[in-house]
């Protein structure tokens, strides 16, 4: 299937609304606490009715580890795809309608941002802040803005020079209010395809960090049951199958849903 089929316009969002169902009914399809000991440890998927897919080496549930999981990846990768874009979409705004100094100032702060890969700042935001949901959402928005910024900026300074932003200037609008009133509103439209992209990234830093340790503790998230079951592999490789194939499903999900509005909106024909 190609990300550009007609297909992937409807597989994305069925994947992204199934993955939703399952963490809002979270506590109806697993009640209880996913991290408590319930069963005999390492039951094999499929064996035991109560615990469909099995058990880890510590007769966790992995069903309740996987919805509840899905609650951790979607609402921390959503959090930090909002405040990475918000950023993003405010430095972008500024510079690209200020110009001059302010311009420059924050295009140089952008690549200084952008000579430092995103995964490796993420990784020691979270070291110095500690382990914790604010702190990985935080984390990866701090590392992550720039890409938004960039593409932003690159539209205001398109919209800006159009005869309507002309005619807010000459009947006295307020520079702010131009600025994020008329033109930041044209300028969005290519953020819709880059806020799929940012939100699957999102999803796979805050896995990445789980899978090293460095996730809330007090959560069960698809990268910890990752790191908890590597040891296991050649015993239970159910036990990072599973999580592994929720974390590349939430990934395919918001990027192809993505890229359907952008098709939607005709961003697909952009030069």
């Amino acid at each position: 299937m190609r990300m550009g089929s007609p297909w992937s316009g409807l597989i994305g969002p069925a994947l992204l609304l199934l993955l939703v169902l399952a963490a809002l009914l979270a506590p109806l399809l697993a009640p209880g606490d996913p991290l408590d000991m319930v069963a005999r440890p390492l039951t094999a998927p499929f064996t035991d009715a109560w615990f469909p897919l099995g058990t880890d080496q510590l007769g966790r549930d992995v069903w309740a580890g996987l919805v509840h999981g899905a609650r951790v990846s979607l609402v921390v990768g959503l959090a930090a795809a909002a405040a990475t874009l918000g950023v993003g979409i405010l430095a972008g705004t500024v510079a690209g309608f200020r110009g001059g100094l302010v311009d420059d100032g924050l295009m140089r702060l952008t690549e200084a941002f952008q000579t430092v890969p995103t995964f490796l700042l993420a990784l020691a935001l979270v070291s110095v802040l500690g382990a914790s949901a604010g702190n990985v959402v935080l984390a990866i928005a701090i590392s992550s803005w720039p890409p938004a910024a960039r593409l932003v900026r690159a539209e205001v300074l398109r919209v800006k020079t159009l005869d309507y932003v002309d005619a807010a200037r000459i009947a006295g609008m307020a520079p702010l209010a131009i600025a994020f009133v008329e033109v930041l509103p044209g300028a969005l439209q290519p953020v819709v395809a880059l806020a799929g992209i940012t939100v699957g990234e999102a999803i796979l830093v805050e896995s990445a960090l789980a899978f090293l340790g460095l996730g809330d503790p007090n959560l069960q998230s698809w990268g910890s049951m990752v790191a908890n079951g590597r040891a296991l592999i050649r015993t239970a490789p159910s036990l990072v199958i599973l999580p592994g194939l929720c974390i590349a499903m939430a990934v395919l999900a918001v990027s192809l849903t993505g890229d359907g509005l952008a098709r939607r909106l005709g961003l697909g024909t952009r030069s």
